[in-house]
């Protein structure tokens, strides 16, 4: 039964203090890293992806139907958030209300979440920055741009960014907000100037098959690009360097997510109008459009702005997942060395080098198709967890003080269970082989490891 202890609150504000990460962190800049982690891949990589493959124009209701699920998912987690002010997200909720070894499985789907959200960001940042040097006359070899599986040997640009965005935050976290700052800045103008060139240009001939794969493919999109939300959850991550983390955390969430839903939802729209969405099937779907339709400065503006929105995004997911290897370190989870804080930057450095090289590997060898399948199985399983903690913890502790407080709860969680329970189903046939083979080997890892170093099994 040791494996189902449960830690309280205030165990947790305990062992937070045994390594402290410096309270940077303001509501804007959760707001940001919101932002930062969320518009990225998913709007000017994924959704050309999509539409060409799923659902055609009607990506846009995909991109609907995936925020509704967050929707309720976010207000279940700015609640958790707000009681559980510590980093690690869904795995330190779990950890309150479900107990040591749901927890363990809920951050070892955290890791490959993250890791693999930051291989799939990186190797659509290599898609456009490939496209970008060809431009202009410089061309790089295939073999250094394709992984293996695609016919190359490897894909050296997504592995050289993800080695620079470690090392920056290697060096500490104001650095990288800096950067966020002004990428989430970048992007958002550009994505404003695209909509701004692009709306006039819509035709009305590539919106009249709105629905040429069905309802089933406006589910199965809304399945795939579900991952391009997981941003909200990166803000969780965030926790111990927040200010005030009470009530910036749930502003963070909820602000971030309703932004990111309007400006998905109104790019893809645009997008399938100027361009038939059988032609986005490609590494830079947006950029392309625009030149395709004459506009070759608005192309390469939109170029830029998805370089630096693309980078923005895999700062704060390798930012997320080496606090998610710190947290479980300090649980002793994971070997201790991945808590440790650098003597002079105070940053988890030894997570930082472990996400870093993981991610490489994992973008330099693997397709992208198959790494965003498994981003959004992740992110499904994780915010089902959350919103079963919730009304759990609502059960066990009901007098606990809660600065943010979901609203109808006994509504709110079950839906976002139910709807984002429906979309893991959807891509669980698909591609769960890969999910129930890393969950087996997270069980071996456990029960070889983290089982035998757990505080609650030295407590015997």
């Amino acid at each position: 039964m040791n494996r189902f202890r449960k830690k309280n609150i205030h165990d947790l504000l305990e062992d937070s203090k045994k390594n402290t990460l410096k309270k940077t962190l303001n509501a804007t800049d959760l707001v940001l890293i919101g932002i930062g982690g969320t518009v990225g891949t998913g709007i000017f990589v994924v959704t050309g992806i999509a539409a060409a493959k799923y659902a055609g124009p009607s990506i846009s209701i995909s991109y609907l139907i995936a925020a509704f699920a967050c929707v309720f998912a976010a207000l279940a987690y700015a609640e958790l958030a707000s009681m559980v002010p510590i980093a690690g997200s869904a795995y330190t909720y779990s950890y309150v209300a479900m107990g040591e070894f749901v927890a363990w499985l809920v951050g070892w789907i955290l890791i490959l979440e993250y890791e693999s959200a930051a291989s799939t960001v990186a190797s659509g940042w290599s898609g456009y920055v490939v496209g970008i040097l060809k431009s202009a006359g410089i061309t790089i070899p295939e073999m250094l741009t394709k992984t293996p599986i695609e016919g190359g040997l490897i894909n050296l640009p997504a592995v050289l960014i993800i080695f620079f965005i470690g090392g920056l935050l290697y060096r500490g976290m104001k650095q990288g907000i800096t950067l966020n700052r002004v990428l989430v800045g970048i992007k958002l103008v550009v994505i404003f100037m695209f909509l701004m060139i692009a709306t006039p240009q819509i035709k009305s001939e590539n919106l009249a098959d709105f629905m040429p794969f069905g309802i089933n493919g406006i589910l199965m999109g809304a399945a795939v690009v579900f991952y391009a939300y997981i941003g909200f959850d990166c803000i969780a991550t965030a926790a111990e360097e927040c200010k005030n983390p009470k009530r910036d955390l749930p502003i963070g969430i909820i602000t971030s997510l309703f932004v990111c839903m309007a400006l998905y939802t109104s790019v893809s729209l645009v997008l399938t109008g100027i361009s038939h969405y059988s032609e986005l099937n490609n590494a830079e779907p947006v950029a392309k459009a625009l030149r395709e339709n004459g506009s070759n400065i608005g192309s390469a503006l939109v170029a830029t702005g998805a370089v630096a929105g693309i980078t923005s995004v895999l700062l704060i997911l390798i930012y997320s997942q080496s606090r998610i290897f710190f947290v479980m370190s300090r649980d002793r989870l994971l070997p201790s060395f991945m808590s440790k804080l650098h003597h002079k930057y105070n940053t988890p450095h030894y997570s930082l080098i472990v996400t870093s090289v993981v991610a490489a590997v994992i973008a330099g060898l693997l397709p992208l198709e198959i790494l965003g399948h498994l981003v959004s199985i992740g992110a499904l399983s994780s915010f089902m967890v959350v919103a079963i903690g919730v009304l759990i913890l609502r059960v066990t502790d009901p007098k606990a003080h809660r600065s943010f407080s979901c609203p109808a709860v006994y509504f709110t969680a079950p839906v976002a269970i139910l709807s984002c329970g429906y979309l893991l189903y959807t891509l669980l046939i698909k591609s769960g082989f890969w999910f129930f083979m890393w969950l087996i080997l997270g069980l071996v890892v456990y029960f070889s490891y983290g089982y035998h170093k757990s505080p609650f099994k030295s407590r015997k």
